[in-house]
């Protein structure tokens, strides 16, 4: 073989070799890992919406790939964590058994804690992990105490981390909410002091609406935070009906293929006003 050949196979080799050592990356580029994963993430938060807890439960299975993705790891956690906890929160709007809500909730616990490791510094984990615990400890309820109470803890112990790091964070403040309305106001708790929470978030959302430039960062809020206020109107001591239907609206406005509000929410707003006009 000639020298001009062995020079030619030499290249053919090596362009081999090239080929073989990257062919990970050609057959799924960094970009379109992120654009995928994107999109996915954009399904859940529909699927959210939607009430669609079957597809939630898919879409939790299609980011499995991409945890191993170093670069943004801890938002692929985080978003498998969110498919699971909308799809539990979704659950107990529609009386779904208690121990597939469980399940649900404690696979998110772990999600949103590989998110927490992932990235320490990402508060919206901490933020998610403290709202699962919550609700854990709800679901358990009395049937364990010794349960309960470590929940409880785990989850203080997640809202305050969350607290020192973005005391003004919207997500945490509509997490907060509940927490306030079940605490006495002798406590620091309240109706009131729910309603400011979610108040408060809602204003800072919307000062804040373009802040967040990565489609993988949580941004979501508004709607939750006005669908809150509008629960909230509606079952305070006093309620407030014109208000809670106001807030529902525009909660829709936003979303309006919301099922929660849409089907749940508003039909119960729409039967207290009845109730109201019926006793004048």
């Amino acid at each position: 073989m000639s020298r001009k050949q062995n020079s030619g196979v030499a290249l053919l080799i090596a362009a081999a070799i090239l080929v073989i050592t990257s062919a990970p990356a050609l057959g799924r580029p960094r970009g379109t890992e992120r654009e995928a994963v994107v999109g996915i993430v954009t399904q859940i938060q529909k699927a959210d919406y939607e009430g669609d807890r079957s597809t939630l439960q898919r879409l939790y299975g299609e980011l499995t790939p991409f945890t191993g993705n170093k670069e943004f790891a801890s938002r692929v956690f985080y978003w498998r964590g969110f498919a699971l906890w909308r799809r539990a929160i979704n659950g107990f709007n529609d009386n779904v058994d208690k121990a597939d809500l469980e399940h649900d909730l404690h696979q998110a616990a772990e999600e949103f804690d590989n998110s927490a490791s992932a990235d320490p510094a990402f508060v919206d984990s901490k933020i998610a992990l403290g709202s699962c615990f919550g609700l854990l400890a709800y679901a358990v309820g009395k049937k364990d105490a010794a349960e309960q109470q470590a929940l409880i803890a785990k989850s203080r112990q997640a809202i305050t981390d969350a607290r020192a790091a973005a005391p003004d964070n919207p997500r945490l403040l509509w997490v907060l909410g509940p927490v306030y309305w079940n605490i006495p106001p002798d406590r620091g708790g309240g109706q009131a002091q729910a309603i400011e929470a979610y108040e408060k978030g809602l204003e800072t959302m919307r000062s804040h609406k373009n802040a967040t430039t990565d489609p993988l960062d949580p941004s979501w809020g508004e709607p939750e935070l006005l669908m809150s206020l509008a629960w909230s109107n509606l079952n305070r001591a006093t309620p407030d009906l014109a208000a809670a239907e106001q807030n529902a609206r525009s909660a829709l406005a936003l979303v309006p293929y919301w099922h929660y509000v849409r089907d749940i929410l508003v039909p119960q707003i729409q039967a207290a006003k009845a109730k109201q006009s019926g006793k004048t």
